[in-house]
């Protein structure tokens, strides 16, 4: 029947359900429909609430929403609670997170304001704790802080916590990563960013037996010269799966038991001090380095930086790569400068099945490339290369392709990937076809030629 109301016929518990699924300020919007619909939003088992989605409100106005919203039906079970607020203070926010965790979330998303408005409209720093029963609750499954807060409980038991993402948040007296890494017998993903102003997290322990997936994202701010260098990250997981370090935001990296390690994500360059890299000379820095590349050897599957390459060729000169017996597949991101380094690299891989190349060439460099020894893994196990974010096709570009392509005795397929749009000589087919006469007739390998965007 044309203009029937299918929605509103739906039971009021599924309707909720449905609109937890929106921002608040989306499913508060439906109070205009009927009748009916005028409170049912307050009635939504969770808060969603973004300063950036009420931006022509003031602080008072958005703080009264949180309130109506927890006081409407203040028996009733909530699911999630998630509040952004970072511009400015709310007072009695923890009281409000305090009131949520009693109902029962599964989820808590907190961004804390790192700034107190003064009555002469000034700004002072501002600290927000989190509420102490956030550490006994029963019910919590995700957790997520930024600039948060955390002091010590004195005892930590998060029973159902599975996923925990803390970025810049601070640490209190005697409490630590790992006191609360410990309370969380279930957790399966940590997500850490440090505060880069924090002198208080000098050491981060992370130590679970649960833990399989850990990652230290990019903080897209420049590294403080004296937060750094005295600062260790200790991971101690033998179910670890997933590794990323994706910023040096620790001086010194230990890694222990990680038995289970299937994929290593690295764009870390081992820093010592402010924009540096680690000397060749520091014997204590080049054992470390050794020690965390024999910690991470029982990876599958390796993704490496230009950062991360060129901090391992300066390694490479003092002290020796460990071999990497189970990596499989390898996606690295090579200077053109050293490329001529890239056989003896590839030794470190001598059952590499699949190389993902991607290469920055410098046509400012006048010496030419060589690549004469051939690894291991090129004469028995390499199948799939692909060359990536090719911008030209001449003499150094198709120095590297022929190489893997005359060389690899059981390659099957060969992916050599152009910037789109970008101009030059050769058209794919070209390039197809001047690969094409490189390969024997009595080898089966694929050749493509495609492009990608920038």
């Amino acid at each position: 029947m044309p203009g029937f109301d299918r929605l509103s016929e739906l039971p009021e518990s599924l309707i909720t359900q449905i609109l937890l699924c929106l921002p608040t300020k989306e499913s508060a919007k439906t109070s205009v429909l009927s009748t009916r619909w005028k409170n049912l939003w307050l009635n939504v088992p969770g808060l969603d609430l973004n300063r950036q989605d009420v931006r022509n409100v003031d602080k008072q106005v958005f703080i009264n929403i949180i309130d109506r919203f927890l006081e409407f039906n203040p028996e009733s079970r909530l699911e999630k609670f998630k509040v952004n607020y970072s511009s400015r203070e709310i007072l009695g926010f923890k009281d409000r997170i305090s009131t949520a965790i009693n109902r029962g979330i599964r989820l808590l998303d907190a961004v804390s304001s790192t700034q107190h408005g003064k009555d002469d409209g000034s700004l002072d720093p501002y600290i927000e704790f989190m509420p102490l029963n956030l550490f006994t609750s029963k019910t919590l499954v995700s957790l997520k802080l930024l600039f948060s807060v955390l002091e010590d409980p004195g005892f930590v038991s998060l029973p159902c916590l599975k996923f925990m993402i803390l970025h810049k948040v601070r640490w209190s007296g005697t409490m630590n990563l790992e006191k609360l890494v410990s309370g969380c017998p279930v957790l399966e993903e940590l997500n850490l960013m440090r505060d880069m102003d924090e002198d208080k997290l000098v050491v981060a322990c992370v130590r679970s037996r649960s833990l399989k997936r850990f990652d230290v994202p990019l903080a897209h701010e420049p590294l403080r010269r004296s937060r750094v260098p005295n600062t260790l990250l200790e991971i101690d997981a033998p179910g670890l799966e997933y590794m990323t370090l994706k910023q040096d935001h620790f001086g010194r990296v230990v890694v222990k038991n990680l038995t289970a390690l299937v994929m290593v994500d690295l764009d870390i360059k081992f820093v010592v001090t402010y924009g540096m890299s680690f000397y060749t000379e520091d014997l204590s820095k080049r054992n470390e380095i050794r020690d965390f590349l024999t910690g991470i050897s029982r990876a599958r599957h390796m993704i490496i930086s230009e950062k991360t390459v060129t901090a391992l060729d300066r390694y490479s000169k003092v002290g020796t790569i460990p071999i990497f017996n189970n990596i499989s597949r390898l996606q690295a991101v090579f200077p053109s400068s050293l490329l001529s380094v890239l056989p003896a690299f590839l030794e470190s891989f001598p059952n590499l099945k699949n190389l993902s190349l991607t290469i920055y060439f410098a046509k400012e460099e006048t010496v030419k490339l060589k690549l004469v020894d051939v690894p291991q893994c090129l004469v028995s196990t390499l199948e799939c290369v692909e060359i990536k974010r090719l911008f030209e096709w001449e003499e150094e570009e198709m120095k590297i392709v022929s190489y893997f392509l005359e060389n690899s005795a059981v390659l099957k397929k060969l992916i050599v990937s152009f910037v789109l749009d970008y101009p030059r000589y050769a058209s794919n087919s070209e390039v197809y076809e001047e690969l094409n006469k490189l390969t024997k007739h009595s080898r089966r390998c694929r050749i493509i030629v495609e492009e990608e965007l920038e």
